[in-house]
């Protein structure tokens, strides 16, 4: 096998290979005496079928296969002679071949970048501590109060008012006609909160048990029959029940209701669990900023073909308009993601960080709990999905990389109030200057596309 090797732009090389047709021809042997103890043909005993007439039948078909195996065979010894890091699917292409002549291919290839470390002290990083205003502990407890409204009936001949739950069945028509699912039976809402049609609530303001009252309203644009969408429908609705909300009184008793020991305990609980709610967020602001940080400090060439496949994997779903409308954009925010994977796959080998199985199991389990009652659900989604598991690893790997940053980071801790929490969190998530609609729906964390690098690649013909 002869190898000459050519540097191309950036981290591409080209290899051009020649494999002598005597190295061919001898493959080829191989494979006929392989196949003459297995192939069976008519006129011939078992094992028996001389390879001159595998080859008359089969000729074409062994030949490509031979060629296939031969292809995989010195492109992956070339590529170990030339000790290249191949980053994503190397291509063939094929010069010349035949039965009698020396096989010619090249192989273009794409390499890792190779690039040094850089120290971490001058890269700083926000830790945040969140105090909850009592003000937000009691808007949390009145709307929880809100949903564990009971409600009485009010008396024969009591109009009802905002708040109020009707009960009522209704005959809907569109121009006089009757439709499907125009008719409810028991239909339950409480007025003022708009739930079933725009403007129909307030148009059974004013009602009593028995009434017969007709209300107009608009069908919406997601009616699930196009054609009376948008379209001015006539409910004649009778009146079954009208109920009244009790009054709840916020007490120790309503706090022990909910699972609390008490009013106290009750606001203490809550004001843990919206920390965490708010902790959360912020955390993955951090870590934007952290991982924004190090591509600034970087730079290196990016290897072609993995900025392509992430490009690709990231706009599967746009419309081609879509694509061609924001492709520069989408074409840095893919080069960002292969930047910072390979970057935090070097800071991960550095600080040798693995994620063991009792992590995913640990971090599976977390979601079981999350989902409850769904726990079988859960654990059949990730058995037939090897690729969501794959990707809650590389989630875990990519966290503990961010972990170990942040240790050799200055860190500045800030007390905060929520309402500065939430400040935050929105000024965070506004469009960038330069940032478009669908940009954003592309985004998602660097980790699919981390990556081990000593990871064999396949490889493909072009």
């Amino acid at each position: 096998m002869k190898i000459d090797s050519e540097k191309k732009k950036g981290l591409k090389t080209n290899l051009s290979i020649i494999i002598d047709k005597k190295e061919i021809q001898k493959k080829m042997d191989e494979r006929l005496l392989q196949l003459q103890s297995e192939v069976t043909l008519k006129g011939f005993r078992p094992g028996k079928v001389p390879p001159d007439v595998i080859k008359s039948q089969f000729g074409k078909a062994i030949y490509g296969e031979v060629i296939d195996k031969v292809l995989k065979e010195t492109s992956e010894k070339a590529i170990k002679e030339k000790k290249i890091k191949v980053a994503g699917q190397p291509k063939i292409n094929l010069k010349t071949f035949g039965e009698g002549k020396d096989l010619s291919y090249t192989l273009e290839v794409d390499s890792f970048p190779e690039f040094k470390l850089k120290p971490l002290d001058s890269l700083k990083s926000t830790e945040y501590k969140i105090k909850i205003e009592p003000k937000i502990l009691d808007e949390k407890i009145t709307e929880l109060a809100k949903n564990q409204k009971k409600f009485s009936e009010k008396k024969d001949g009591e109009k009802s008012f905002k708040n109020d739950l009707i009960v009522f069945d209704y005959e809907a028509t569109v121009e006089g006609n009757k439709f499907e699912g125009s008719d409810g039976k028991n239909v339950q809402i409480v007025l003022g909160q708009n739930l079933f049609l725009k403007g129909f609530d307030e148009q059974l303001i004013g009602v009593k048990k028995g009434d017969t009252k007709t209300v107009e309203a608009i069908l919406p644009p997601n009616y699930p029959k196009k054609e009376l969408v948008n379209k001015k429908a006539k409910f004649i609705c009778k009146i079954l029940n009208i109920k009244k909300a009790d009054e709840i009184k916020i007490d120790d008793n309503f706090a022990k209701n909910l699972g609390a020991k008490n009013l106290t305990d009750l606001k203490n609980l809550l004001s843990k669990q919206i920390s965490v709610q708010y902790k959360q967020a912020l955390d993955s602001i951090t870590k934007q900023q952290i991982l924004d940080q190090l591509e600034k400090i970087y730079s290196f060439d990016l290897p072609e073909g993995l900025v392509s496949h992430e490009l690709s994997n990231m706009t599967q779903n746009l419309k081609q308009e879509d694509k061609d409308k924001h492709k520069k954009n989408n074409e840095k925010i893919a080069s960002n993601r292969i930047k910072l994977s390979l970057i935090l796959n070097e800071y991960g080998v550095k600080f040798n960080v693995k994620v063991s199985e009792e992590e995913i199991k640990g971090e599976v389990q977390k979601q079981i709990k999350s989902m409850p009652q769904q726990e079988k659900m859960v654990i059949e989604y990730y058995k037939k999905n090897p690729q969501a598991l794959q990707s809650l690893r590389g989630a875990l790997y990519e966290d503990k990389i961010i972990s170990s940053i942040k240790s050799k980071m200055k860190i500045e801790t800030r007390e905060i109030l929520s309402n500065q929490a939430e400040k935050i969190i929105s000024d965070f998530n506004k469009p960038k200057k330069n940032e478009t609609l669908k940009s954003q729906e592309v985004k998602k964390s660097s980790q699919d596309t981390l990556k081990n690098k000593q990871k064999t690649k396949k490889i493909s013909k072009k």
